[in-house]
């Protein structure tokens, strides 16, 4: 099968070229860049936000299935949740062949009436897939982690490591199931194969859920450090936040603390059972991810290519 990938340099996007790859299928790298990054897969020149760029490689590929995976997690210049997540996931679909599978990845949680803007952009892009017509499979997944995350390899060791103590948002119980990077690219690859999963969105959760103390207190354990872990009132956070923003880099971005005090969890099933998925342990994989340096950035459903 000859399958397009969006966002293929991103985090998911090169564990999901490599799934492909492996499986046999032709596959064709599209990225802002144009670079495959990985040997016998094709590179194109791809930017989801110029409808031109998008029937450009749509019609280099002429590919039989797209899996569509850029996002962002911040927003910035004319990079907006509304232009990459909603205006280029409506680019996709209307360059999309006729006939061929299409394989979106939205994020868990995403929704109308969240107070994040990242979440109700995707929520507006999975309601675009499934007016569209297309022979669409939707993806939710929750906090992903690998060699190369941004959460875990970046902003949550940051946390964990910037100060004498560690700062913890309201009572910490928020709940969170994060999933691996292999098991997303297997789900997204099983789906193409699997006419079944035609029509069907599914929660990508991994198989053991924390609170985001429980998080915390591991992040610190696969660092080797010990520190005491501070509870920060969410009155207090919800005065601190917004202040932040005025930074270059704020540690933490408003979209980012709503989705936190959201929670991100979901069951396992029934992607795990339909698509076999090997559902790998996060402490398992911690300490690699941790100790590696100068990965790529991503967010809960992917980054931008």
């Amino acid at each position: 099968m000859k399958v397009l990938v969006t966002g293929a340099s991103g985090f998911v996007g090169n564990a999901v070229v490599k799934e492909l790859h492996s499986r046999g299928h032709q596959v064709f790298a599209g990225s802002r860049r144009g670079t495959a990054g990985q040997a016998g897969v094709v590179g194109l020149p791809l930017d989801v936000t110029d409808h031109g760029s998008v029937l450009r490689a749509m019609g280099q590929a002429n590919p039989d299935a797209v899996i569509h995976l850029v996002g962002i997690i911040t927003q910035q210049g004319t990079q907006t949740f509304e232009r990459v997540h909603v205006e280029g996931t409506r680019n996709v679909l209307a360059a999309l062949p006729r006939g061929a599978r299409y394989v979106h990845m939205s994020a868990l949680g995403a929704r109308e009436d969240s107070d994040s803007r990242y979440s109700t952009s995707k929520a507006r892009a999975e309601a675009l897939v499934r007016a569209s017509g297309a022979a669409f499979t939707i993806f939710q997944p929750s906090l992903i982690f690998g060699v190369g995350d941004d959460f875990f390899g970046r902003v949550l060791r940051e946390l964990v490591s910037t100060a004498p103590i560690v700062p913890q948002i309201g009572n910490g119980q928020f709940p969170f199931r994060p999933v691996s990077v292999q098991d997303v690219a297997q789900a997204f690859v099983g789906a193409l194969e699997l006419p079944a999963s035609i029509g069907q969105t599914y929660a990508l959760t991994g198989p053991d859920e924390f609170t985001f103390r429980a998080l915390l207190e591991l992040e610190l354990a696969a660092l080797g450090k010990k520190k005491p872990i501070v509870a920060v009132p969410l009155a207090l956070m919800n005065l601190a936040v917004p202040a932040m923003q005025i930074l270059p880099k704020p540690p933490i971005t408003s979209d980012q603390y709503a989705m936190l005090k959201e929670g991100n969890t979901a069951p396992n099933e029934p992607a795990r059972r339909t698509f076999n998925l090997p559902m790998l342990h996060l402490a398992d994989h911690l300490p690699d991810i941790v100790r590696q340096v100068g990965g790529k950035p991503s967010s809960p459903a992917g980054a931008a290519g």
